[in-house]
């Protein structure tokens, strides 16, 4: 990859020359920081807990890509990836650069994207708060003593929640704002505390480099069973990869960010950033005891004598968070880096309730829906959503995806069908009714139907076939009620049922019109009701 521009060497230099910077702290270094600056408090558990101001989630209408001639021919530019002019960008780049050289301390982790050191991005973060860069030093792979003598970063991510943009003369949309620009290679954040735009500016940056070198970056968890079987839960925020893949049976991989090479998986990140509402140690054991001292808890509510967490309050938000390195989860894989996966599971949370809760799909519905990416956009995942929203995200995780997005599905289609991958849509949302009526689906029930599937239970399984999406239903699996596999029968009313699952089937075929270059077999893979 290539080394610095200019503009970055010159970051880099005067961040070095600052008396300001602390460098590369230690994870009790940065705790007593966060204390010490009351940034955060101490919980019962040894986690900081933190919270983000207004912004609770992630601002997608403020990111943007800066237009130059790196960027101009590459990026596909729309609502998503939003044009910014170079010179908008220089003007906010020296106003936060002035604005963190006023702090009496500022704070810097240096370490990589990618665990595989093949493919490895070597970045720096530079934060104006000590809980961020705690975050940071959480969530990528930290480098150890011996490199980081001969460390050069190649990317560069500058937050600043306290500098606020004045959208008449910055250029922005409002006070916050995330820019990324591809030939200076800066990530520049400003005016949000939320934490989770470090994070997801990094991938945004991967999905962009690593198509250059064959590498498919996937918006993905993964995990690897005893007899080193690979499997990859594809879905949004909220619809259950980090909870699916955190299996006692099976070894963590990662739990949202990978890159796919031609020597098989590795993660993007060294850590989780897990939702925390209504966890408990009952459900999700593996996560509930990996937040331990370092982790970071983003607005999640605590009882201020005890200092105990409550995740069941939802005051400030339904995105509560809880970021902790790979390591405090005790069945993982290390380095996290294995063989090309045998399963992949496509996770939505369907708020129509009206998708089974399995099917198995072939390699053009895998397509389809890849390039479909439907799900639910959860409560407070994004500023203004207060209740699950329908929402296609194209590859899920069309908000990450620099690039047009038949670049990402070729390369999987390829892969999965050189590997012979098994690829199952899984529905962690609604069942008998939409949200508001119906309930959501048992995580026991889910787990049951994932284990089936990763063990091959379902590969020869009698199939039943929905006569509205064309899907392929096991008409049984071990651990599921046979009346909870066919969505129809969990349904009161099934003349409500095929309403709704036509209205769903419908916004499919609406969303889909934008891909008319796919070829046939892939188009024809869709719900088989259409429009009149």
């Amino acid at each position: 990859m290539v080394f610095m521009t200019i503009a970055n060497k010159l970051l880099h230099e005067r961040a070095l020359e600052q008396k300001n910077v602390q460098s590369d702290l230690s994870v009790p270094q940065l705790v007593e920081k966060v204390l010490e600056r009351q940034e955060g408090v101490l919980t019962s558990t040894g986690a900081v807990k933190a919270t983000t101001g207004k912004y609770t989630g992630r601002s997608p209408k403020d990111k943007f890509i800066v237009k130059d001639d790196i960027s101009a021919n590459k990026v596909d530019w729309g609502t998503t990836n939003q044009p910014i002019d170079e010179d908008v960008f220089f003007q906010l780049y020296d106003k936060v650069l002035n604005h963190l050289q006023s702090k009496e301390e500022i704070f810097r982790f240096r370490g990589f994207a990618g665990a595989d050191p093949k493919y490895r991005l070597p970045i720096q973060v530079i934060t104006e708060f000590a809980w961020h860069n705690l975050f940071a030093r959480q969530m990528f792979i930290r480098a150890t003593d011996e490199e980081l003598v001969n460390h050069k970063s190649e990317f560069t991510i500058i937050s600043a929640p306290h500098f606020k943009a004045n959208p008449r003369v910055d250029g922005t949309h409002s006070e916050a704002f995330i820019i990324i620009s591809f030939k200076h290679k800066i990530i520049l954040i400003g005016g949000t505390e939320y934490a989770g735009e470090i994070k997801k500016s990094v991938f945004s940056v991967m999905n962009y480099l690593l198509p250059e070198t064959n590498i498919l970056p996937m918006h993905c968890s993964a995990n690897v069973g005893m007899e080193g079987d690979v499997a990859l839960f594809f879905g949004l925020s909220g619809t259950g990869k980090t909870t699916l893949s955190a299996d006692t049976n099976r070894r963590l991989i990662g739990d949202d960010e990978h890159g796919w090479s031609q020597n098989g998986i590795f993660n993007i990140e060294g850590g989780c950033y897990a939702k925390c509402i209504h966890l408990s140690e009952e459900k999700e054991p593996q996560i509930y005891k990996a937040i331990q001292f370092g982790s970071v808890l983003e607005n999640v509510m605590i009882d201020e004598d005890a200092r105990t967490p409550n995740y069941d309050d939802t005051s400030l938000t339904e995105n509560t968070r809880a970021a902790y390195p790979i390591e405090n989860i005790d069945n993982i894989l290390k380095p996290s880096v294995a063989g090309h996966p045998q399963t992949i599971i496509f996770l939505t949370a369907d708020a129509f309730g009206v998708l089974p809760p399995i099917s198995k799909l072939t390699k053009e519905q895998a397509m389809y829906h890849f390039l479909s990416g439907y799900t639910s956009k959860l409560a407070g995942t994004e500023r203004g959503v207060t209740a699950p929203e329908a929402t296609f995200s194209t590859c899920f995780g069309s908000p990450f995806l620099p690039l047009p997005a038949a670049t990402y599905a070729k390369m999987l289609g390829d892969k999965i069908e050189q590997y012979g991958v098994n690829v199952f849509l899984v529905n962690t949302g609604w069942t008998g009714g939409p949200f508001g009526v119906g309930r959501r689906m048992e995580l026991s029930h889910t787990r049951s139907m994932v284990q089936a599937a990763l063990e091959g239970e379902l590969n020869s399984t009698d199939m039943v076939n929905d006569p509205i999406f064309g899907l392929k239903i096991p008409s049984q699996c071990p651990g599921v009620p046979s009346h909870v596999l066919v969505p129809q029968r969990t349904w009161s009313d099934e003349a409500k049922y095929e309403e709704k699952a036509k209205q769903l089937a419908l916004q499919f075929h609406e969303n889909f019109k934008k891909f008319h270059h796919v070829p046939q077999a892939i188009q024809e893979a869709g719900p088989v009701y259409k429009p009149e």
